[in-house]
Parts: structure tokens; C-alpha cells; sequence
């Protein structure tokens, strides 16, 4: 569910570079969320 959520948030986040929107630095805040979330799960195992 969480890899998931974060290959969403990775795609928002592209779509977002390359489409230059307005809502790039929500996407990039969601992005970095999704990152620490899937960094805390493999570390908690």
C-alpha cells in the first residue's frame, strides 16, 4: 500500500516538473512524505 502511495507521489511529481504547475511545491512536499514513510518502513522491517 505505501510503495504504491509513493509511485503515485513519484508520477504527481514528474507530471508536475514537466508540466511546471502551480501545485509543483505541494507535490514535492507529498513526495518527500511519501519518501520518509517507505524510508521508516524498511527500516522498521
Amino acid at each position: 500500500m505505501l510503495y504504491t502511495i509513493a509511485v503515485v507521489m513519484l508520477v504527481l511529481w514528474l507530471l508536475g516538473l514537466i508540466t511546471s504547475t502551480t501545485m509543483g511545491g505541494f507535490i514535492h512536499v507529498l513526495l518527500v512524505i511519501a519518501i520518509v514513510i517507505v524510508l521508516l518502513r524498511v527500516i522498521r522491517g
